[in-house]
């Protein structure tokens, strides 16, 4: 009896974590259908390299509200009611950067759209790190990574077989729409099962204990854990939150110095340099930087449903592996491979020539770039994609865990937006070499970074992190 009943937790703990994971698939879709549209945004807008970067980027400024206030609104309203918000958010967005019929009203929508996916990159692993039990916590907040890849995997396979039926992402596909707006109105369908999945699950015990809903908590606990379990977690998640007041953003800094609590530098410094080894070009750019080396439309929309797949592969790697080797070697093994796949990348690119006006790679150089890209995929998916995501929704204190989850997530988000918006700015200043030798500088400081100052949570409840 006692195994059954224990059968059944495991399996609603790993039912509710999948469907705020949902939250990670829009994410990524979201993030990833953007790829497959730029050539129609800039037919249907008439924008330069700037403005068709800040219309891919655009996406990343409402990222980064999102996440900044996600944190400190789901201490106030909850993390369920925040992803419930986040879903409101996801199907407006959808279905109006396909109606949009300028750069302004596109822009709107998208900026919308970025709030919620700033929620949801903060809230979803949260959420699933405050329900679920230590000994495989690490592998169900991986299942936000894997939807979010998830996510991307179908945007591209979506973009790619819309613009494959049409001839092109700029011709007309159904009832005379563009086929890029109809890439966007996909979105649509998954955002509403979102909503409606989001009704059937509990709120955070641990956020129902901040707000001093006790017998709440209870209730959710008692479905999660067995009930000699019960008591002991309530008292714990108590004494965890022994302050006089609700969590806040006040929570960061130390009281006795006056300064920011050293585990909210470790967040920030994770979540930047998530971004600056150059991961978002890939599923942002990715088809506007093969066809700039002589790939055709297709093909370079192709490429993107190969990268897609070897990220859910490399995923699978990370979930195995996550709770038994740990985040930290996880963390400075990618950063390994991303660097010397992203120097063999921007070696690849140094020997593009120029060929009636466009740069293109020998058929040599034309594989080893493929390869070197989709290692680099590979190596970001076992470590920094998911582990960073794991780190943050459990690495804070009880008390700052809304805050430090504010503030990493904002400083993500602006770095993405940072690295997103500058691309093709450096693609016509230094080219395809020298951005990515600049990516690969970052994943070699990353290195030293990962070794010096992220201190291992494998194994550890949340009542015990520490705040330095």
């Amino acid at each position: 009896m006692t195994s059954d009943m224990t059968r059944k937790r495991g399996l609603y703990v790993f039912g509710i974590s999948c469907i705020a994971a949902i939250g990670g698939f829009l994410f990524g879709f979201d993030s990833g259908v953007i790829n497959g549209t730029v050539d129609g945004l800039q037919s249907a807008f008439g924008s330069d390299s700037v403005g068709t970067g800040f219309n891919v980027a655009s996406m990343l400024l409402g990222c980064a509200v999102g996440a900044f206030f996600a944190g400190r609104m789901a201490d106030r309203l909850g993390r369920r009611t925040l992803l419930i918000i986040a879903a409101v958010f996801f199907l407006v967005s959808a279905w109006g950067s396909g109606i949009a019929g300028g750069s302004l009203a596109f822009v709107m929508y998208r900026v919308l759209g970025g709030m919620a996916v700033g929620a949801a990159s903060v809230i979803a692993p949260a959420y699933i790190s405050e329900v679920a039990p230590a000994a495989y916590r690490g592998r169900l907040a991986t299942i936000q990574q894997v939807a979010i890849v998830l996510g991307l995997f179908v945007a591209f396979l979506s973009n790619y077989t819309l613009a494959n039926m049409a001839g092109s992402s700029v011709a007309a596909l159904w009832f005379g729409f563009a086929t890029w707006r109809w890439m966007f109105w996909i979105e649509v369908f998954p955002a509403a099962v979102f909503l409606i999945a989001l009704m059937f699950i509990p709120e955070s015990p641990r956020y129902l204990m901040s707000a001093g809903k006790i017998d709440r908590a209870r209730g959710v606990l008692g479905k999660l854990l067995s009930d000699e379990e019960v008591n002991t977690k309530l008292s714990e998640i108590e004494g965890s939150l022994a302050s006089d007041h609700q969590p806040g953003l006040r929570d960061v800094i130390n009281k006795a110095t006056g300064k920011v609590h050293g585990i909210v530098w470790v967040g920030i410094g994770l979540a930047v340099f998530q971004q600056l080894v150059g991961i978002n070009v890939v599923f942002y750019y990715g088809a506007v930087l093969w066809q700039s080396v002589g790939f055709s439309e297709n093909d370079a929309l192709l490429i993107n449903v190969i990268s897609g797949g070897v990220s859910l592969g490399a995923l699978v790697i990370a979930i195995t592996s996550i709770d038994r080797i740990g985040r930290k070697p996880l963390l400075w093994i990618g950063s390994s491979g991303m660097a010397l796949t992203l120097m063999a990348m921007a070696y690849a690119f140094s020997t593009a020539s120029m060929v009636d006006g466009s740069l293109h790679l020998s058929d040599g150089m034309g594989i080893v770039a493929l390869l070197a890209a989709n290692a680099y995929v590979l190596f970001f998916n076992v470590s920094w994609g998911p582990v960073m995501w794991v780190m943050l929704g459990e690495m804070f204190p009880n008390q700052m865990r809304g805050s430090g989850l504010a503030i990493s997530g904002l400083f993500q988000w602006l770095a993405n937006f940072a690295i997103t918006i500058s691309f093709p700015i450096m693609l016509a200043a230094i080219g395809l070499a020298g951005a990515y030798s600049i990516y690969a500088f970052f994943a070699v400081v990353s290195i030293f970074f990962v070794v010096r100052f992220v201190r291992e949570t494998r194994g550890k409840e949340l009542e015990a992190m520490s705040y330095e």
